[in-house]
């Protein structure tokens, strides 16, 4: 007998008829011998129309409020999917994150799991109950109810897989894998049968939505192996794993694209110490998250800082930096670009082969593609290119590394 973990989201249990769907595919998982654990996410569309409610009411509601009412979504729907399994005669419980001894921390809407106290699951398991456990919610220490933010839901199926020692963690979702590349843009892109933790989190953080990173990062510490996979048919996904040596054989395991990226920069700034602190400060202080972050000095002693963000912050990044200005120089200047993405190439075979970079940038080369800044990983190479010419980018560098075909 095994023990299963699986995630279910808000797609998969987007009405009566899915969820039927999810507890017959939990009750076939069962029968088979094993035991299940189902965490499930709110019904889709409805975590977005209690946000809306709630902005009616208050344009800025309370933090803390809407953690008390966003986690009613997830608690909506492993009280009908619980009702499911026992029209179906399975015996199950629904319960909540609370009940499945999540502790968090972190600010509202933002959690971090601290602490997991399974005892309460594994009692209902020894007595050969079904679980369904609402994902994306805790408790902080002081016992309020608390969310996890994006991919909440991901990370409660994880941490759970990991505390309750799961023999498997099954991530269901509308996709049965993770691709060589996004198939709605290229469409030869091939389903992985597997990738590595490490490249799994540089797709994620790259533009690949499959998982959120902190998840991934969640399951690479405690050894959690997963199965990205759909909800809709039976077919097989793709295993998120520790890398192994044969894993190095293929070079570029995948492709990711992100969109609506902008680009800062700050030109005109001595090069004396601690500017660069003083820059970064302000947009940390702001919460901008910052992604790529090229630096360099001219003949004149005068450096020139340059780095991206998602276009939703650029006019936060812009309020922050102006009181900066003037501290830093009077030459001191700014320079935004909006309408531009990222375009990465992922693959530990990147650490024993070379060449890598020259056929990525030939590649766009020949497609006539300017390549804007470029950062790189030991086991990533990142560009960015303007916004419109995404797509064939994307294209190009997939058939220069002939990512269509099985590796050898």
């Amino acid at each position: 007998m095994a023990l299963i973990v699986q995630k279910y989201g808000g797609t998969s249990v987007g009405s009566i008829d899915r969820i039927r769907n999810v507890a017959g595919r939990m009750k076939r998982t069962r029968d088979e011998g094993n035991q299940v654990v189902a965490v499930v996410s709110a019904m889709g569309g409805v975590t977005d129309k209690l946000i809306a409610q709630a902005r009616e009411l208050n344009e800025v509601p309370s933090e803390r409020e809407m953690d008390v009412l966003l986690a009613t979504g997830e608690q909506q729907s492993i009280a009908l999917v619980s009702m499911a399994l026992h029209a179906l005669g399975v015996e199950a419980a629904s319960i909540t994150g609370r009940q499945a001894g999540i502790v968090t921390s972190g600010s509202h809407t933002r959690g971090r799991i601290e602490t997991m106290d399974p005892s309460a699951m594994q009692k209902l398991l020894a007595e050969d109950k079904t679980l369904v456990v609402a994902g994306f919610q805790g408790i902080t220490q002081d016992g309020w109810v608390h969310t996890l933010g994006r991919g909440g839901s991901d990370l409660t199926a994880i941490a759970i897989a990991a505390s309750i020692k799961a023999d498997l963690c099954q991530i269901l979702t509308d996709v049965d894998g993770v691709y060589t590349c996004d198939p709605r843009v290229v469409k030869n892109a091939r389903k992985l049968p597997e990738i590595s933790y490490d490249e799994m989190l540089e797709m994620a953080s790259s533009g690949s939505k499959v998982m959120q990173s902190r998840s991934v990062e969640f399951a690479k510490k405690y050894g959690v192996i997963f199965e990205v996979r759909s909800s809709l048919n039976d077919n097989p996904g793709t295993k998120v794993l520790e890398e192994h040596p044969n894993m190095e054989n293929v070079v570029i395991r995948g492709i990711s694209i992100e969109r609506s990226q902008a680009r800062v920069t700050i030109s005109g700034i001595p090069d004396h110490p601690g500017m660069s602190g003083k820059i970064l400060g302000a947009l940390a202080d702001a919460e901008i998250n910052l992604d790529m972050i090229v630096s360099n000095i001219s003949n004149d002693d005068r450096s020139k800082h340059s780095f991206t963000m998602h276009s939703n912050d650029l006019g936060k990044a812009q309020a922050a930096l102006k009181p900066v200005l003037a501290e830093l120089s009077k030459d001191a200047k700014i320079e935004t670009e909006a309408g531009i993405a990222k375009l990465s190439a992922v693959g530990i075979g990147m650490r024993s082969h070379s060449g890598v970079a020259a056929t990525m940038f030939k590649a766009l080369g020949d497609k006539g593609i300017n390549i804007g800044m470029i950062s790189t990983s030991e086991i990533k190479i990142a560009v960015t290119v303007d916004e419109i010419h995404i797509e064939d980018a994307a294209r190009a560098v997939h058939d220069a590394f002939g990512l269509d075909k099985e590796p050898v």
